[in-house]
């Protein structure tokens, strides 16, 4: 059976056989004339435009991720001299990307002072472009069902022990009152499994429901103010109509730049066996007019130097189409999920050392974007990658479908992905960050003064950015602490946000006045105000 719920889109109950359905009688106009598994095969069929990718290949048919040349870069062994290692450091410091070849040389550093020199030297870097600021956000699943069978995912459509679930509009709109009426979150990353009742129409429809939430708080009113989106590679039309919609940032992760491990882990038949379509879905977005764009891979799939260069390039490869660089990297790392053997002993699993050596070494590749490191990681390992160029942060996840309106507390392996390893609340971890120095922004103004794309990679890269987002920050940590936060860790981020309003006063005297306006505005109950 199938039930329409709009002119372009259906939803399916695929264990229905039709042949059991009343046949009409003589003269009755046949209402359904096709199986809704042929329906959705046609469907899959559809998604991958060939002429979507052939446009963005060398003229010699290739594409940016070179294999050979990735195995050569990774063939030298011994350490590299100090005096080179320091004159690469310098220019990630200047906020240049790295080359290929540059970052592969600070991959063999061994020598624990040079080490300790690019640990010291992310750090600062990352000071310098964001400055104290941790960005939070929250991820939200809407939908576990999927037509890809990938041998690391817990959501496969051939594991059986997942609930399968696509989240009505009404119950949307219940998860997002629960993000932003009581937790407070103000930016989400959506997640979409590629299925035909999760297509374009539906992700649109979702993100003018999540945008439409407005909750009364304490002070104030919540509500969500930017939607990022990680969903299945589209095609160029289907992301202008996302777009339209108030789209933020558009992440897909390749999962693998090692196409021999990518063909092995995704079956041939599935729509995601298309290394290619997947490896140009940010060009598709760009010329979609989203330029905001996020890449990733997924650590532990295969060797996690080669990812690295992998995604090196895919960022240089951005620079060089669309003069726009990456605006975050994704550094999740594989974690169990139920019923999925792969998980069990990976043959490329990444230690924690080396995992604190991926972060270190892309805040030096790619100075200019930001890094997310997810719930998936211990709190431990957060606060051991929190000084080396993090940028954002996720808090009081879950990624179960529905669960944050169920009040699931407790994770429920049939409902996720994955396991995550940090199950803290938002108030607990903020108040964490906040005794370490770092202040939790909320903020989303650039996107709508259209500091976005080419615009924020310029003032990244000479860190004027960093002056109109730690007004912003002091604005929304504000909010939050009023509307959100418990006693103890209102008066731990009281205490911080003096610090951040006294230096403003001394370094920005002449904003002072406006911005200490705003503060007070802030403080009556308004929200939103930004620079």
């Amino acid at each position: 059976m199938y039930t329409f719920v709009s002119q372009k889109r259906f939803t399916f109950r695929e264990n229905v056989d039709l042949r059991d359905r009343p046949r009409p009688k003589t003269g009755q106009k046949q209402a359904i004339r096709f199986r809704p598994m042929e329906a959705k095969n046609n469907w899959m069929k559809a998604r991958i435009a060939p002429a979507e990718i052939e446009k963005y290949l060398r003229a010699d048919g290739t594409d940016f991720v070179d294999d050979a040349e990735i195995l050569r870069l990774l063939a030298p062994a011994g350490e590299p001299e100090a005096a080179q290692v320091r004159e690469i450091v310098a220019k990630a410091q200047a906020v240049q990307a790295l080359s290929q070849a540059e970052l592969a040389t600070l991959m063999r550093v061994r020598d624990p002072e040079l080490w300790a020199e690019m640990r010291a030297a992310a750090g600062a870097i990352k000071r310098k472009v964001y400055d104290n600021r941790i960005v939070t956000f929250a991820p939200l699943y809407l939908s576990s069902k999927c037509v890809n069978d990938c041998a690391y995912c817990g959501l496969r459509r051939s594991n059986p022990a997942v609930e399968r679930r696509v989240l009505t509009m009404d119950e949307v709109r219940a998860e997002t009152e629960a993000l932003a009426g009581q937790l407070g979150h103000k930016r989400l990353i959506v997640v979409y499994g590629e299925h035909p009742e999760s297509d374009v129409d539906y992700i649109a429809e979702s993100i003018r429901t999540v945008y439409s939430v407005k909750v009364q708080t304490r002070k104030g009113i919540g509500q969500i103010r930017r939607v990022n989106v990680n969903a299945a590679p589209l095609r160029v039309d289907e992301l202008k109509i996302l777009h339209g919609c108030g789209l933020g940032t558009f992440q897909v992760f390749q999962e693998t730049y090692d196409r021999r491990a990518y063909a092995r882990l995704h079956p041939a038949g599935t729509i995601k066996s298309d290394f290619r379509w997947r490896l140009t879905a940010m060009h598709r977005a760009q010329e979609a007019g989203i330029d905001d764009n996020g890449i990733g891979a997924l650590y532990g799939l295969s060797d996690w130097r080669f990812e690295l260069l992998g995604q090196q390039a895919h960022a240089l490869e951005m620079e060089r189409f669309c003069g726009i660089g990456p605006h975050t990297l994704s550094f999740p790392r594989l974690e169990p999920a139920v019923n999925t053997p792969f998980l069990e002993n990976p043959e490329w699993r990444v230690s924690d050392d080396d995992f604190e050596r991926i972060v270190t070494l892309a805040r030096l590749a790619v100075p200019y974007a930001g890094l997310i490191v997810t719930a998936r990681e211990s709190p431990e390992m957060r606060r051991r990658l929190l000084p080396l160029g993090v940028t954002q942060m996720d808090a009081a996840s879950n990624v179960g479908v529905g669960a944050y309106a169920d009040g699931q507390e407790k994770q429920k392996g049939e409902r996720q992905q994955f396991i995550l390893g940090d199950p803290r609340g938002l108030d607990e971890c903020i108040r964490e960050w906040a005794a370490a120095g770092c202040i939790t922004s909320f903020c989303t103004a650039g996107y709508r003064c259209g500091r976005t794309g080419k615009c924020i990679m310029d003032l990244l890269r000479s860190g004027a950015e960093g002056k109109f987002c730690k007004l912003n920050a002091i604005l929304t940590f504000k909010e939050w602490l009023d509307d959100f936060a418990t006693p103890e860790t209102q008066a731990v981020g009281e205490a911080l946000l003096q610090k951040e309003l006294d230096e403003v006063r001394r370094t920005q005297p002449k904003i002072w006045p406006a911005f200490s306006a705003n503060v007070a505005r802030i403080v009556a109950g308004e929200r939103d105000l930004y620079f």
